[in-house]
């Protein structure tokens, strides 16, 4: 059996035949039924740039899904604020009238929120506007000074505003009792003008 081989191996040296190797592997061959190989495609510029999310979308470009965003709005509430209070002009009482002469204080925070892509707003704030006026006092025309404080507040409470009144000058209790109830009717036309806000609020 030996010699056999031998002459084999001999025979296939002399003939130039490669003796056949053991290893067995597979060669892919397409067909119909194959897939077709995947071709190179050029992206789209608008869908790089996130011109492919959803058109509808709220908030910032970055956040096209929609979840939790917040922006601060203070720069803008707090001037808004101001300035529609401070064009409430003067109210005529029966001994009196008095005028709004500065928002001395407009502390707070005011905010959009994005969430599920709904756009909510909401605000707190605390306000003093300092007044001046003339009332009858003792027969006597006397100019008044003080302030209207209005204790913290937030989107959507403003049927419940509330406002405590000091005066600068020194008064007689029922004369101070009298021009405090003077003073409050201020506050109905405060109410109108932050009623502004918050439309605006809304839709900034």
């Amino acid at each position: 059996m030996e010699e056999t081989a031998a002459v084999a191996a001999a025979a296939a040296t002399e003939t130039g035949t490669p003796e056949k190797s053991s290893y067995r592997y597979w060669v892919r061959q397409a067909t119909g039924e194959a897939a077709p190989p995947p071709v190179p495609r050029k992206l789209d510029p608008s869908a790089a740039n996130g011109g492919g999310g959803n058109p509808n979308a709220l908030g910032s470009v970055w956040n096209q899904a929609g979840t939790w965003e917040e922006k601060n709005l203070n720069s803008w509430a707090n001037g808004r604020i101001k300035d529609l209070l401070g064009s409430l002009g003067s109210l005529d009482f029966s001994t009196g009238k008095a005028s709004i002469d500065e928002v001395s204080k407009c502390s707070g925070d005011a905010f959009l929120v994005t969430v599920r892509n709904k756009k909510r707003v909401g605000y707190n704030y605390e306000l003093s506007l300092r007044f001046k006026g003339e009332w009858l006092v003792k027969e006597e025309k006397k100019k008044v000074t003080g302030h209207i404080d209005i204790p913290e507040f937030s989107f959507g409470e403003l049927d419940d505003l509330e406002a405590e009144v000091r005066f600068t000058d020194t008064l007689e209790w029922d004369d101070k009792s009298r021009i405090c109830k003077d003073v409050k009717l201020f506050l109905s036309p405060i109410k109108e003008k932050l009623r502004t806000f918050e439309l605006e609020l809304k839709d900034r």
